[in-house]
């Protein structure tokens, strides 16, 4: 189109709108990408990947103090936090490059700025642009919004980046913390405490529900506990934080614990990792028919929202707050205005990268229970799996749920070393609506841990040959 005029227009570079801008590209609609910060969004930048950088030092770490068991010897391993970090930000920055060649590569306009939606003008979406070096106003045919999401924070407890942290203040410590406290033991919470923990920090986790890990599967949810607490942690759960006072050198939380008793625990410093806010504010989205619910933007299943053309994808869309869910419905919906069709989102996997490592797909068992689905339920241990054995991890788990009378896969729960390697082979076959027949009459490789998705099928059919 013209200039200043495109097909479409994405707010937002995360890993939702970036992927959005260059399948729209690809498909041959003229495109642009305004994004205010830095490619890649806080995924690349400040989550998902620098974390996991973090994380995979802490489980080298962790694996040095126990060269023993391999037959070597690593006397007193150290490790300097300001390297560690300094790793985890020149990955992310690499990755963020990348993205940027990408762009360019599929000639995707890129705008930095602030985008804010304005009345239409001749038919076409109107935003208008805050920043340097851009035009006031770009219009469009149609918009994607993939602005993502932010920390939520607690009424009596906010961040401060000194003494308490959000996800991103925890990303870039000035040093190890000897006392941590977590608030909120999903995926981001957890993660944060494996890593702390492994480094030697003592980290105390409070989590309000009855379980860690609560959108996972009750028994998986007990396994992680279970070894988190042998690895060294303090797990409260069915907490309930009363009142905080921020001290210039620690935190401290007055507490109800789970047995009714009033506690206080201090600590060097606090994460909260208590969900997130969709990015909905500054918008301007009452110029259009779009309705935001509790932050985030209300879409059917295309990603439209109420005012057609207007899109929304990723965290500021809803749950589940996943990149790779991101990623697909860019994907679905830049195929949707070429034209090509609509191809949904299916069973999305869930990842926590702690050590021990955590993943699940599809329905929990109690989950299936509830939904009155008679079922079969298959476990295999990695005790059992040779390469498991002689990777020196044999401590995990490897469960899945099947429908009794159609053999439907209905889910796929893990806890185990590269489990969020591993649960993309249940995706591919609840993706393909693969039954247990063909699981079972697949040839998997020996030795390998993928081993263990065949013998889980097998274990619940009763034919499991190595347990």
């Amino acid at each position: 189109m013209s200039q200043n005029k495109w097909d479409v227009i994405i707010v937002g570079g995360g890993p939702g709108g970036y992927v959005a801008a260059i399948r729209a590209a690809q498909q041959g609609l003229s495109t642009a990408l305004v994004e205010e910060k830095d490619l890649g969004g806080v995924c690349l930048n400040w989550g998902c990947i620098p974390t996991k950088a973090l994380l995979k030092s802490a489980e080298v770490f962790h694996k040095m103090q126990h060269a023993e068991s391999f037959g070597l010897t690593c006397e007193n391993p150290t490790f300097d936090m300001a390297k560690v970090v300094s790793r985890s930000r020149d990955v992310a920055a690499q990755l963020s490059k990348g993205v940027q060649h990408l762009l360019k590569k599929n000639k995707v306009t890129v705008l930095s700025a602030r985008a804010r939606l304005a009345p239409k003008e001749g038919g076409l979406f109107t935003l208008a642009l805050s920043g340097e070096n851009v035009p006031a106003k770009v219009h469009a045919k149609n918009v994607i919004l993939a602005t993502g999401a932010k920390a939520r924070e607690l009424p009596f407890l906010k961040a401060d980046g000194e003494r308490v942290w959000t996800a991103r203040h925890a990303m870039t410590p000035k040093a190890l913390p000897k006392t941590l406290l977590v608030i909120g033991s999903g995926a981001i919470g957890m993660e944060f405490a494996s890593f702390y923990s492994l480094l030697g920090t003592k980290v105390t986790v409070l989590e309000a529900m009855e379980r860690i890990l609560p959108n996972e599967d009750a028994e998986i949810s007990a396994v992680a506990e279970k070894t988190f607490a042998s690895q060294g942690m303090t797990i409260h759960t069915k907490v309930q934080i009363t009142k905080a006072d921020v001290g210039k050198d620690s935190v401290s939380l007055a507490c109800t614990l789970s047995d009714g008793k009033n506690q206080t625990l201090t600590a060097d410093h606090v994460i909260l990792a208590v969900g997130i806010e969709g990015n909905v504010t500054d918008l301007d989205l009452e110029t259009t028919k779009a309705v935001v619910e509790k932050t985030h933007i209300q879409v059917d299943a295309r990603c439209e929202t109420a005012e057609k053309g207007l899109y929304a994808i990723g965290d500021v869309a809803g749950a589940p707050w996943l990149a790779h869910k991101a990623s697909h419905e860019g994907v679905m919906v830049a195929d949707l205005l070429a034209g090509k069709g609509f191809h949904g989102v299916g069973a999305i996997p869930g990842c926590t990268y702690t050590l021990p490592q955590v993943a699940s797909l599809g329905m929990s068992e109690d989950a299936a229970k509830k939904a009155g689905r008679e079922i079969k339920v298959g476990r295999f241990p990695f005790m059992g799996n040779g390469k498991a054995l002689a990777m020196g991890e044999s401590q995990g788990l490897i469960k899945t749920i099947y429908d009794a009378k159609t053999g439907e896969l209905l889910g796929a729960h893990m806890i185990g070393a590269e489990v969020t390697e591993l649960i993309q082979g249940y995706a591919v076959a609840m993706t393909c609506e693969a039954t247990e027949a063909e699981l079972m009459h697949t040839v998997f490789p020996h030795p390998t841990l993928s081993e263990m998705l065949h013998e889980s099928t097998l274990a619940a059919y009763g034919q499991a040959i190595h347990i």
